[in-house]
């Protein structure tokens, strides 16, 4: 792009074979080397596989004039419709400034139409529903059909973070004449745009999404600027190559330029680079990115994903365009509601010198923050604020179900090659527990022998000092072992009171009740009621084992 274009990009989201690519076919004035299925198993299969980009350019309107810019260059991020795509779609939504969400008018809202709608609402704050293929509606009925449909969306759409969507109906591909209805389409997306924010300062980050070697030239690498900017002789790292690369050359769509900033579609060319080491990933600033292995996100559940999201569970974490496995440990704050509910996650600080409760199950009714624990199963790199989204991407995708389960933005994290026990234990998680016994006998006036906590082989000295509760009010501390069969003492804060001594059988008690069983004579009546004892204990989760 000449220094009188701005980009934006816009994706393009929705269910298999809704008609996407057919769409950015239509509207498109220039391909990139990976758009419209060139990739051969696209070709072979019928469905778009991966990625593809392209581009057309329009006057900018009004809204965006203070780029600076006469024109504005719309790229356009085509994303696979497919289930098991659903990696790459996740990607792709990450770098776009606006979304067309593409329904097939015949059919509806699809599986995969309902995840690119959470993948939206996390990742974008605009969306354009764009109703295809409505050549394939009788002529006599299409008018009705079409308002019927409408009607049914709106009420959907209603209940989501983009409340009354503007839809557009078109038809990309028909049968017979040319497109039908994108010089609509293309005004109501000029009237959605908004101003974006692009930052110019900070570190470079590139979102790599395709990577060929040019003969003669050296290897392109195509993608989006994430944050910052680029000049032809930076020098740039592939954090996950730990390989470092002087940039030789750049192009927007076919056109050279010497700088890019963020948000624009670019291609660098570097040199003596094999482009079979690296598909999808990111360039950086050298030394700006980290490869983590355990992360604390702030959370959000999808309200679509009807399975249980638990604690201690495997979900398929995507950053950027890298997708890995990750065991997922949740708590909350208690101090602090979460005001949105939906929409992106925003940063915020973490005080990880408090201690926070322990979340078995993510439901509907908390209220409060969510936090999540990752401990991903290889490094990962990313940005400290990344955004994330978890999937389970092992469930049945013939399903008519939602995958996406939580998303987030990472708020803290640690590059420790073993964070179990060198990070984690800082984390202060805790679950609280109790352990209930029964108060035996009186032992002395402030000591009574209770039992049926333990068992004969637990170590004691683990729990001496350690404050119990009786079910008549009265407190105290656990002061040893009696005897080796799990019985303990219990020292009170006070004198056995007088409710005490009723409750329970002391010595004289006892020896009175044994001489009266031995000589036949009737004991006189005792209020003697089962005296309760309780152990309040504080469990840390990531507390080592073994550690009291």
């Amino acid at each position: 792009a000449s220094l009188d274009m701005f980009n934006m990009n816009i994706g393009i989201l929705g269910h298999v074979d809704s008609g996407k690519t057919s769409l950015a076919k239509a509207l498109s004035t220039t391909a990139s080397t990976a758009s419209f299925d060139k990739n051969p198993q696209s070709k072979a299969r019928g469905i778009t596989l991966d990625l593809g980009f392209s581009s057309f350019v329009i006057p900018t309107p009004e809204q965006l004039q203070a780029c600076g810019c006469s024109k504005l260059q719309l790229t356009l991020v085509d994303c696979p419709g497919h289930a098991s795509l659903i990696r790459t779609i996740i990607g792709g939504a990450q770098i776009i400034d606006l979304m067309m969400l593409v329904i097939d008018i015949t059919k509806g809202i699809q599986t995969q139409t309902a995840e690119c709608l959470v993948i939206g609402e996390i990742t974008c704050h605009k969306l354009v529903l764009v109703l295809n293929k409505v050549d394939m509606l009788p002529e006599e009925e299409r008018e009705a059909k079409v308002n019927k449909m409408k009607k049914g969306l709106a009420k959907v759409f209603a209940k989501t973070r983009f409340k009354d969507p503007p839809m557009v109906v078109v038809s990309a591909n028909p049968s017979a004449n040319d497109p039908i209805g994108l010089p609509d389409l293309i005004s109501t997306l000029a009237s959605q745009l908004d101003m974006p924010q692009r930052d110019e300062q900070g570190s470079f980050a590139f979102a790599v999404d395709h990577c060929f070697p040019i003969k003669g030239q050296g290897t392109v690498l195509t993608g989006t600027v994430l944050s910052g900017t680029v000049n032809v002789d930076d020098s740039v790292e592939i954090p996950t190559l730990k390989v470092v690369k002087k940039v030789k050359s750049m192009q927007m769509f076919k056109t050279a330029v010497v700088r890019a900033v963020q948000g624009d579609r670019l291609g660098i060319c570097v040199t003596q680079f094999d482009a079979k080491k690296l598909e999808r990933g990111v360039l950086c600033t050298p030394g700006s990115m980290q490869m983590f292995t355990a992360a604390v996100v702030a959370i959000r559940r999808v309200r679509f994903f009807k399975q249980v999201v638990a604690s201690r569970t495997k979900f398929h974490i995507s950053i950027g365009h890298t997708t890995v496995l990750a065991t997922a440990v949740f708590f909350t704050d208690l101090e602090q509601t979460d005001p949105a509910l939906e929409g992106p996650v925003q940063s915020q600080a973490f005080d990880s010198s408090r201690e926070y409760p322990f979340v078995e199950t993510l439901s509907d009714d908390i209220t409060t923050r969510l936090f999540a624990v990752l401990e991903f199963a290889s490094p990962v790199v990313a940005k400290a604020d990344a955004l994330i989204i978890a999937s389970r991407l092992d469930t049945d995708q013939h399903q008519n179900s939602c995958r996406l389960a939580f998303h987030g933005r990472m708020i803290s994290a640690t590059t420790e090659a073993q964070p179990r026990q060198a990070w984690l234990p800082a984390l202060r998680v805790y679950r609280d527990r109790t352990r209930e016994g029964q108060v035996e006998r009186i032992h002395d006036s402030m000591t009574v022998v209770a039992k049926d906590m333990f068992s004969k082989e637990t170590d004691m000295n683990k729990f001496a000092h350690l404050p119990v509760t009786l079910t008549t009010g009265q407190t105290g501390f656990i002061e040893s072992a009696f005897g080796q069969s799990g019985k303990f003492k219990v020292r009170l804060d006070t004198e056995v009171d007088d409710e005490l001594r009723e409750l329970l059988p002391s010595k004289s008690k006892r020896k009175a009740a044994a001489a009266a069983a031995a000589t036949g004579a009737q004991a006189a009546p005792a209020r003697l009621e089962p005296v309760g004892v309780t152990l309040r204990l504080r469990k840390y989760v990531f507390e080592p084992k073994g550690k009291k």
